[in-house]
């Protein structure tokens, strides 16, 4: 079983899903992970995120693996363990670019489908519901109040020692909302069958609750 979990940055996406992959005893799926580790291979290989031909030519030469311990998710880049410089707000920043090029949403397809096939999953994203996995039997959609998201984030970004006023933070954020809801490839959009939750006003526990009970019900 697949279970979707899609919306903007800023919503918990990857706090609840990783509770709810633990409660589960399912596999957690970061898929915003993958395109921050091509977005890392890029600026470490002095490449632009704008530069598409190089992006595109960089491609075949990059191994990216996920390994799955007591419900955590390291990434490895050309088997080099990256996952705690994921968050950086510059391949954050990058990420958000180079997560608009087709070329990339289709080189990493296959590789986000492939762990599904693993077994039960909880996967978050930005298009799980839309592209990656279409036909998993439960969707969410998470939103958030844009100030909510954005007070969210930066409080991330200072608890990991990012420096950085809260006008920056919400400056980043809205950006990138505007290139994930535009892009021609896989914009954020709720899938048609998917669960909306407001989590401007609810905590963690909440959120998890109310998809524990979707869970239920679907079952």
């Amino acid at each position: 079983m697949v279970i979707a979990i899609d919306g903007p940055a800023g919503v918990g996406k990857s706090t609840v899903a990783r509770l709810l992959a633990s409660r589960l005893g399912y596999l957690y799926l970061d898929t915003g992970a993958l395109y921050r580790a091509v977005a890392w291979k890029m600026l470490h290989s002095n490449v632009k995120p704008t530069d598409l031909e190089r992006v595109a030519q960089l491609l075949p030469t990059t191994s990216i693996q996920m390994q799955f311990q007591n419900g955590a998710m390291n990434v490895l880049v050309d088997d080099h363990d990256i996952t705690s410089e994921l968050r950086t707000p510059d391949v954050t920043a990058a990420a958000s670019i180079v997560s608009a090029i087709p070329a990339v949403r289709e080189w990493l397809l296959p590789v986000q489908r492939q762990i599904g096939q693993r077994g039960s999953v909880v996967a978050e994203g930005r298009d799980i519901g839309t592209k990656v996995f279409p036909s998993a039997p439960l969707k969410f959609f998470l939103d958030a109040d844009a100030t909510v998201r954005a007070e969210r984030r930066h409080r991330e970004l200072v608890a990991a020692g990012h420096s950085g006023s809260m006008e920056k933070t919400s400056e980043d954020l809205s950006g990138r909302d505007t290139r994930d809801r535009n892009r021609a490839i896989a914009p954020l959009v709720p899938a048609t069958d998917a669960r909306h939750i407001d989590t401007s006003s609810l905590n963690i526990e909440q959120v998890v609750a109310q998809m524990m009970a979707a869970v239920s019900a679907a079952s």
